[in-house]
Protein backbone atom coordinates (compact mmCIF):
# COMPACT_ATOMS: atom_id res chain seq x y z
CA UNK A 1 0.00 0.00 0.00
CA UNK A 2 1.02 3.61 -1.09
CA UNK A 3 0.82 6.23 1.53
CA UNK A 4 0.36 9.58 0.65
CA UNK A 5 0.48 12.61 2.87
CA UNK A 6 -1.55 16.01 0.89
CA UNK A 7 -0.11 19.15 1.65
CA UNK A 8 -2.61 22.30 0.25
CA UNK A 9 -3.63 25.40 1.74
CA UNK A 10 -7.04 24.48 -0.03
CA UNK A 11 -9.30 22.20 1.90
CA UNK A 12 -11.18 21.05 -1.78
CA UNK A 13 -8.33 20.45 -3.43
CA UNK A 14 -7.28 18.24 -0.53
CA UNK A 15 -10.61 17.05 -0.77
CA UNK A 16 -10.62 16.11 -4.41
CA UNK A 17 -6.87 13.97 -4.19
CA UNK A 18 -7.99 12.44 -1.16
CA UNK A 19 -11.28 11.31 -3.11
CA UNK A 20 -9.25 10.66 -6.36
CA UNK A 21 -6.34 8.75 -4.27
CA UNK A 22 -8.35 6.51 -1.81
CA UNK A 23 -10.45 5.21 -4.89
CA UNK A 24 -7.45 3.23 -5.62
CA UNK A 25 -6.63 -0.18 -4.49
CA UNK A 26 -3.16 0.33 -3.84
CA UNK A 27 -2.77 4.08 -2.74
CA UNK A 28 -4.01 4.98 0.34
CA UNK A 29 -3.91 8.96 1.97
CA UNK A 30 -2.27 9.24 5.64
CA UNK A 31 -3.07 12.65 6.43
CA UNK A 32 -3.57 16.19 5.42
CA UNK A 33 -1.64 19.19 5.62
CA UNK A 34 -2.98 22.90 5.35
CA UNK A 35 0.60 24.12 5.73
CA UNK A 36 4.29 23.79 4.98
CA UNK A 37 4.77 22.84 9.14
CA UNK A 38 2.02 20.76 9.80
CA UNK A 39 3.18 18.59 6.17
CA UNK A 40 6.60 18.12 8.05
CA UNK A 41 5.32 17.51 11.82
CA UNK A 42 2.60 14.90 9.89
CA UNK A 43 5.43 13.33 7.69
CA UNK A 44 7.34 12.99 11.31
CA UNK A 45 4.57 11.32 12.50
CA UNK A 46 2.76 9.01 9.49
CA UNK A 47 6.32 8.77 7.20
CA UNK A 48 4.43 8.45 4.19
CA UNK A 49 5.87 6.99 1.00
CA UNK A 50 4.98 9.95 -1.12
CA UNK A 51 4.14 13.99 0.04
CA UNK A 52 2.06 15.33 -2.67
CA UNK A 53 2.95 19.51 -1.40
CA UNK A 54 1.74 22.64 -3.25
CA UNK A 55 4.54 25.10 -3.21
CA UNK A 56 2.78 28.09 -1.91
CA UNK A 57 1.34 28.41 1.42
CA UNK A 58 0.82 30.53 4.10
CA UNK A 59 3.62 30.50 7.19
CA UNK A 60 5.95 27.74 6.18
CA UNK A 61 5.85 27.17 2.34
CA UNK A 62 6.32 24.19 0.60
CA UNK A 63 9.69 24.81 -0.80
CA UNK A 64 10.83 25.09 2.93
CA UNK A 65 9.08 22.05 3.95
CA UNK A 66 10.62 20.18 1.18
CA UNK A 67 14.16 21.03 2.45
CA UNK A 68 13.02 20.05 6.23
CA UNK A 69 12.00 16.83 5.24
CA UNK A 70 14.86 15.79 2.46
CA UNK A 71 17.20 16.94 5.79
CA UNK A 72 15.32 15.02 8.17
CA UNK A 73 17.28 11.40 7.99
CA UNK A 74 14.07 9.80 9.60
CA UNK A 75 12.50 10.78 6.68
CA UNK A 76 14.81 9.82 3.46
CA UNK A 77 12.29 7.15 2.14
CA UNK A 78 9.80 9.87 1.90
CA UNK A 79 9.48 11.47 -1.74
CA UNK A 80 8.22 14.84 -2.14
CA UNK A 81 6.08 15.68 -5.39
CA UNK A 82 5.87 19.73 -6.16
CA UNK A 83 2.15 20.71 -6.89
CA UNK A 84 2.57 23.82 -8.97
CA UNK A 85 -0.02 25.84 -10.73
CA UNK A 86 2.12 26.71 -13.90
CA UNK A 87 4.81 23.93 -15.69
CA UNK A 88 7.57 26.69 -15.33
CA UNK A 89 7.03 27.81 -12.07
CA UNK A 90 9.84 29.32 -10.56
CA UNK A 91 10.34 27.36 -7.39
CA UNK A 92 10.50 24.39 -9.02
CA UNK A 93 13.91 24.58 -9.96
CA UNK A 94 15.00 24.91 -6.12
CA UNK A 95 12.29 22.50 -4.78
CA UNK A 96 14.10 19.70 -6.80
CA UNK A 97 17.33 20.24 -5.32
CA UNK A 98 16.34 20.60 -2.23
CA UNK A 99 15.25 16.81 -2.37
CA UNK A 100 11.97 16.74 -4.35
CA UNK A 101 11.21 14.14 -6.84
CA UNK A 102 9.72 15.97 -9.21
CA UNK A 103 6.52 18.02 -9.63
CA UNK A 104 2.86 17.66 -10.87
CA UNK A 105 0.62 20.80 -12.41
CA UNK A 106 -2.35 20.87 -10.39
CA UNK A 107 -4.66 20.62 -13.59
CA UNK A 108 -2.70 17.08 -14.45
CA UNK A 109 -5.30 14.40 -15.70
CA UNK A 110 -6.79 12.36 -12.71
CA UNK A 111 -5.18 8.93 -14.24
CA UNK A 112 -2.14 10.66 -14.98
CA UNK A 113 -1.86 11.56 -11.48
CA UNK A 114 -2.35 8.40 -9.94
CA UNK A 115 0.91 7.46 -12.06
CA UNK A 116 2.72 9.75 -10.62
CA UNK A 117 2.09 8.71 -7.54
CA UNK A 118 2.80 5.13 -8.60
CA UNK A 119 5.98 6.16 -10.28
CA UNK A 120 7.29 8.50 -7.66
CA UNK A 121 6.52 5.45 -4.94
CA UNK A 122 8.94 3.30 -7.03
CA UNK A 123 11.36 5.14 -6.95
CA UNK A 124 11.11 7.19 -10.24
CA UNK A 125 11.41 11.05 -11.19
CA UNK A 126 8.82 13.53 -12.10
CA UNK A 127 10.82 14.74 -14.83
CA UNK A 128 9.72 14.41 -18.42
CA UNK A 129 12.23 15.35 -21.19
CA UNK A 130 10.25 18.36 -22.63
CA UNK A 131 9.97 19.72 -19.15
CA UNK A 132 13.30 19.11 -18.48
CA UNK A 133 14.98 20.76 -21.06
CA UNK A 134 12.94 24.04 -20.68
CA UNK A 135 12.21 23.69 -16.57
CA UNK A 136 15.93 22.94 -15.46
CA UNK A 137 17.97 24.40 -18.17
CA UNK A 138 16.04 27.79 -18.02
CA UNK A 139 16.40 27.62 -14.10
CA UNK A 140 19.44 26.47 -13.66
CA UNK A 141 21.02 29.38 -15.35
CA UNK A 142 19.80 31.04 -12.66
CA UNK A 143 21.12 29.01 -9.66
CA UNK A 144 24.64 27.98 -7.89
CA UNK A 145 27.32 28.63 -10.09
CA UNK A 146 29.23 25.22 -11.46
CA UNK A 147 30.49 23.34 -8.95
CA UNK A 148 34.19 22.09 -8.69
CA UNK A 149 35.10 19.44 -11.85
CA UNK A 150 35.77 16.97 -8.74
CA UNK A 151 32.67 16.27 -7.75
CA UNK A 152 32.64 14.06 -10.65
CA UNK A 153 35.79 12.33 -10.06
CA UNK A 154 34.74 9.01 -8.69
CA UNK A 155 32.26 8.83 -11.91
CA UNK A 156 33.29 6.34 -14.90
CA UNK A 157 33.91 8.05 -18.22
CA UNK A 158 30.57 6.22 -19.25
CA UNK A 159 28.84 7.00 -16.28
CA UNK A 160 29.75 10.69 -16.64
CA UNK A 161 28.43 10.29 -20.10
CA UNK A 162 24.77 8.62 -18.85
CA UNK A 163 24.63 11.59 -16.34
CA UNK A 164 24.69 13.84 -18.98
CA UNK A 165 22.31 12.68 -20.55
CA UNK A 166 19.97 12.15 -17.48
CA UNK A 167 20.30 15.94 -17.49
CA UNK A 168 19.44 16.34 -21.05
CA UNK A 169 15.93 14.49 -19.37
CA UNK A 170 16.52 11.20 -21.25
CA UNK A 171 14.92 7.87 -19.86
CA UNK A 172 16.77 4.62 -19.76
CA UNK A 173 15.27 3.22 -22.79
CA UNK A 174 16.39 6.50 -24.91
CA UNK A 175 19.78 6.24 -23.00
CA UNK A 176 20.14 2.50 -23.99
CA UNK A 177 19.30 3.62 -27.79
CA UNK A 178 21.82 6.63 -27.94
CA UNK A 179 24.61 4.59 -26.41
CA UNK A 180 23.59 1.50 -27.92
CA UNK A 181 23.18 -0.78 -24.68
CA UNK A 182 20.48 -2.57 -23.00
CA UNK A 183 18.21 -0.67 -20.94
CA UNK A 184 18.93 -2.57 -18.23
CA UNK A 185 22.79 -1.55 -18.72
CA UNK A 186 21.76 2.05 -19.03
CA UNK A 187 19.66 1.73 -15.76
CA UNK A 188 22.38 0.12 -14.21
CA UNK A 189 24.89 3.46 -14.81
CA UNK A 190 22.20 5.33 -13.82
CA UNK A 191 21.62 3.78 -10.40
CA UNK A 192 25.42 3.79 -10.07
CA UNK A 193 25.78 7.24 -10.86
CA UNK A 194 23.40 8.33 -7.89
CA UNK A 195 25.11 6.02 -5.42
CA UNK A 196 28.26 7.52 -5.93
CA UNK A 197 27.19 11.20 -5.96
CA UNK A 198 24.80 10.71 -3.13
CA UNK A 199 21.60 11.37 -5.09
CA UNK A 200 18.52 10.85 -3.66
CA UNK A 201 16.70 10.04 -6.98
CA UNK A 202 16.87 10.69 -10.58
CA UNK A 203 15.95 14.49 -10.43
CA UNK A 204 18.72 15.40 -8.28
CA UNK A 205 21.14 13.78 -10.50
CA UNK A 206 19.58 16.25 -13.27
CA UNK A 207 20.36 19.31 -11.09
CA UNK A 208 23.78 17.69 -10.43
CA UNK A 209 24.52 17.33 -14.26
CA UNK A 210 23.87 21.05 -14.45
CA UNK A 211 25.73 22.15 -11.14
CA UNK A 212 28.92 20.37 -12.23
CA UNK A 213 28.74 21.98 -15.65
CA UNK A 214 28.72 18.49 -17.40
CA UNK A 215 25.63 19.97 -19.50
CA UNK A 216 25.30 23.74 -19.64
CA UNK A 217 22.33 25.58 -19.56
CA UNK A 218 20.15 25.78 -22.62
CA UNK A 219 22.06 23.26 -24.22
CA UNK A 220 21.03 19.79 -25.41
CA UNK A 221 21.53 17.33 -28.46
CA UNK A 222 25.48 17.13 -28.66
CA UNK A 223 27.57 15.14 -27.43
CA UNK A 224 28.11 14.86 -23.68
CA UNK A 225 31.97 15.38 -24.47
CA UNK A 226 31.65 18.57 -26.73
CA UNK A 227 29.41 20.26 -23.58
Amino acid sequence: MIRVLLADDQALVRAGFRALLDAQGDIEVAGEAGDGEQAVSLARQVVPDVVLMDIRMPGTDGLAATRQIAADERLAGVRVVILTTFELDEYVFEAIRSGAAGFLVKDTDPDKLVQAVRVVADGGALLSPGVTRRLIAEFASRAKPPQPAGVLSELTGREREVLALVGEGLSNAEIAGRLYVSPATAKTHVSRAMVKLGARDRAQLVVIAYESGLVRPGWHGTSPRQA
